[in-house]
């Protein structure tokens, strides 16, 4: 489907965040006495209740490499982002725990190189991509896209990576292919969410997840291998994962190792563990709140604390409605989400 190449979606400069370090709350909850414990389902609440605190952490080492990028129309290079210091240490990641500062603390030796993503299922020519075919088999581009978490808080991400769609037609689905299924590396070894439900959320793992053929073949999907002009850290799922902007952010499966072409929809992680709470779709709806908590706003990843942090309404499709509403037309997105 071509895309018009206007940016209409782009983030206006007033909705964006300038740079700026976020401050670790474990520090403080540490400092205070207060011992941290993973909560095994999170919500809004347990989310954000103590991103009040803030503190000063030493600066850490940062290894990883700078990639080469091809221009994109979906990158605005005059616009401010949510600050990558906060991207790198504000994530849901619960093979690492499920407190936001867990995947920075314990996914610092995550080994991601030798690496590899087998495609296979219903397509005729199956595919392994090892390390170096993940950086350099495609050409990468940044896209500048919005992130907004079901848990009802947003930011904005530079991504770098690859349409989804051209790993696809390299592997040539067949015409009973209707689905897309994902898989996240299952170590326990190096995932100690994997090794211990406490840690992990009392998630059953490998961590799963899928698409419609044709929302993945649709040029917004992206494989994304890094963000702010460098490869992804562990935390934020390297060496490649998934990004869906107009879906909820669960749907971005990370560290991805498997990519499946099914003529069925394939099970998904959170819709199996709560599938009152979890749809399949997760298209980012203003309209159809979370049975605990209102999706009509959410809480901007910006400057400071929780109490200076912006709420701003949320947009149907999260913004890009214009692009991808005609995938669902005639459907009850209601039920369907």
């Amino acid at each position: 489907m071509p895309i018009i190449r206007s940016n209409r979606w782009s983030l206006k400069e007033s909705e964006a965040t300038p740079e700026s370090v976020y401050k670790a709350r474990r520090d403080i909850l540490k400092k205070l006495g207060i011992a941290v414990v993973g909560m095994p389902l999170a919500t809004p609440a347990s989310a954000s209740i103590f991103d009040a605190f803030t503190g000063k952490k030493e600066p850490e080492v940062d290894n990883r490499r700078t990639l080469q990028t091809r221009s994109s129309s979906y990158s605005n290079s005059s616009l401010s982002l949510t600050p990558e210091d906060k991207i790198l240490k504000y994530n849901n990641f619960y093979e690492f725990g499920t407190d936001k500062s867990d995947p920075a603390e314990r996914a610092k030796h995550f080994q991601t190189d030798p690496w590899k993503v087998n495609v296979d299922g219903l397509v005729r020519n199956p595919l392994t991509l090892d390390y170096d075919d993940i950086f350099k088999r495609f050409p990468l581009e940044e896209r500048i896209y919005r992130l907004r978490c079901v848990e009802a808080w947003s930011m904005n991400v530079p991504w770098i990576g690859f349409p989804l769609a051209a790993l696809l037609r390299q592997a040539s689905p067949n015409s009973d292919a209707k689905y897309v299924a994902f898989e996240t590396l299952y170590d326990p070894k190096q995932m100690p969410g994997q090794a211990n439900r406490r840690i992990g959320g009392g998630i059953d793992y490998p961590y799963v997840e899928g698409l419609r053929l044709d929302e993945a073949m649709h040029p917004l999907t992206l494989l994304a291998v890094g963000l702010y002009g460098k490869n992804l850290a562990p935390q934020n799922g390297a060496p490649i994962r998934l990004v869906v902007p107009w879906k909820y952010g669960f749907k971005s499966i990370k560290s991805i190792v498997k990519i499946s072409l099914t003529r069925s929809q394939p099970p998904t992680t959170w819709n199996i563990l709560a599938p009152n709470e979890y749809g399949f779709y997760a298209n980012v709806n203003p309209k159809v709140d979370h049975p605990r908590w209102s999706q009509a706003s959410e809480r901007f990843i910006g400057e400071g604390s929780l109490f200076s942090s912006r709420r701003q309404p949320t947009k149907m499709f999260n913004g890009y409605a214009s692009d991808v509403a005609q995938l669902y037309k005639g459907m009850d997105l209601t039920r369907n989400y």
